[in-house]
């Protein structure tokens, strides 16, 4: 225990001002749920006014939700922090100096998997950013997902190099990484029990203080910085692994012409003490910031912290296998279509596939890494007409985004199902024939939201993820 940075921090007093770096998905949340306790005084939201993402700026400071997804009482709460004076977005990175607590909810994608080499750029960015303006005794926190072994090794060399100061005995440190899914936001923050890494004991008690307002069933569980990192990273990588182990079952009951979903009925079925059959659903593929490579976190720890691993000679990472699992379901998809165009007699060059749902989660606007974006470049490649419809993803770079239904569907020779949004579900066979002008048109769901029997008697050709019963 440092007793400077303890002493130092005594003076200073209670967390009252609270500093969080990056307006997306898990930092307009958590800079609101701050803002919204009686525990803190202020909050600010630290944006960059570029062209791209600037005008989030003026639409929270005017109360606006910028995400447009289903998020349940995330824009009543944006207004109502905002009209109480309690939370404020800026781009002017000098406030960080007014803060007791930092945190920073940056995206840390892959430039390439095989290298396992991070783009960690706007992270550093941000890093240094606070390192720059941060006053002593301030807690900084990282909340994005990192490789074990960033917040001890890089994250600190960057904030002493920056701040003159020393991490542990003028400024305090931690790792506390977010656990929210895309439509529930607010609650997962909430309601889950928050990991706490401190780079010392002094750290992670302040960052304890920070988080112990906002949680209403949650609880903390203290750790190690590094211990916190793993944590986060392994998590997604198991649940990465789950879903993997589900799409490769799928695969096996097409071959062998049953329906997964009695098998996964039949499996999850045995209940009893001391059994655990934890299956999930397989699908078209997997999306999103986290589970597409956070594998890829994990795997480069071994290496940044140098650690000797024993596992078998030359055997792949079931991690990493499990992720390249994951990434082939757009392609079965792509397999898939192609099967059902040469049963119907259609060339790929005179086709045209609609796909329903950009977004990679239900009633979400969320595109990130989407699964549908690979089978989109497939069809393209083979010649295929493309059109993209989704209700809630409003653009997205190089991708035309359609939101009427009925031109999309329009002359359609294919409908690939991608996200299992509400509205897809209400679509009739008949609707969607209609629209389609085609006496046989191909529908191949992704998300297994569509009855095939009904589907099929209207005169679909029909495939689906895990139906060898059907396909």
């Amino acid at each position: 225990m440092s007793e400077k940075l303890k002493s130092i921090l005594d003076k200073k007093g209670p967390i009252r001002k609270i500093g969080v770096i990056g307006m997306g998905y898990v930092g307009i949340p958590a800079a609101v749920l701050f803002a919204d306790s009686d525990k803190f005084d202020l909050v600010y939201g630290f944006q960059r006014d570029s062209k791209t993402s600037g005008y989030k700026i003026d639409m929270l400071n005017r109360g606006e939700s910028p995400l447009k997804g289903e998020e349940p009482g995330l824009e009543d709460f944006i207004k109502k922090v905002v009209q109480a004076n309690k939370f404020r977005c800026t781009s002017d990175f000098s406030k960080i100096s007014e803060c007791d607590a930092v945190t920073l909810a940056i995206q840390t994608p892959f430039k390439d998997p095989k290298d396992l080499i991070p783009d960690f750029s706007a992270l550093i960015e941000g890093i240094r950013l606070v390192g720059q303006n941060m006053s002593e005794g301030t807690l900084v926190v990282l909340e994005s997902t990192i490789t074990p072994g960033t917040t001890n090794g890089m994250a600190r060399q960057i904030l002493e190099e920056e701040s003159g100061m020393k991490a542990g005995e003028d400024f305090a440190l931690a790792h506390a990484p977010e656990r929210v899914m895309v439509g529930r936001l607010l609650q997962n923050i909430r309601e889950h029990d928050r990991c706490v890494g401190g780079i010392d004991d002094v750290s992670t008690q302040r960052a304890v203080e920070l988080y112990s307002p906002v949680l209403t069933k949650g609880k903390i569980i203290p750790m190690t910085a590094t211990a916190a990192e793993v944590t986060k990273t392994a998590e997604n990588t198991f649940r990465d692994l789950q879903i993997a182990a589900a799409n490769q079952l799928a695969l096996y009951c097409e071959a062998m012409g049953i329906n997964f979903y009695d098998v996964r009925a039949g499996i999850d079925s045995l209940k009893g003490e001391g059994i655990t059959r934890a299956i999930l659903w397989p699908g078209a593929g997997v999306g999103g910031h986290c589970l597409t490579k956070d594998t890829y976190h994990l795997e480069r720890g071994i290496k940044t912290l140098e650690g000797k691993l024993d596992y078998p000679e030359g055997k792949e990472s079931i991690f990493v296998l499990a992720r390249q699992v994951n990434d082939f379901m757009p392609r079965h998809m792509f397999n898939l279509t192609l099967d059902a165009l040469a049963s119907v007699g259609k060339k790929t060059c005179d086709s045209k596939v609609a796909i329903l749902g950009w977004a990679f989660l239900k009633n979400s606007d969320d595109a990130r890494n989407t699964p549908a974006e690979l089978y989109r470049d497939l069809m393209l490649e083979a010649g295929i007409l493309v059109d993209v419809h989704d209700p809630y993803v409003l653009d997205y770079p190089g991708v035309e985004i359609g939101h009427d239904i009925n031109s999309i569907l329009k002359n359609a020779d294919v409908i690939a199902i991608f996200a299992g949004h509400d509205a897809y579900v209400e679509y009739s066979p008949e609707f969607i024939k209609g629209l389609s002008g085609q006496e046989h048109p191909v529908i191949v769901d992704g998300r297994n939201i569509i009855e095939p029997d009904a589907f099929i008697k209207a005169g679909f050709i029909y495939k689906g993820i895990g139906r060898g019963d059907k396909n």
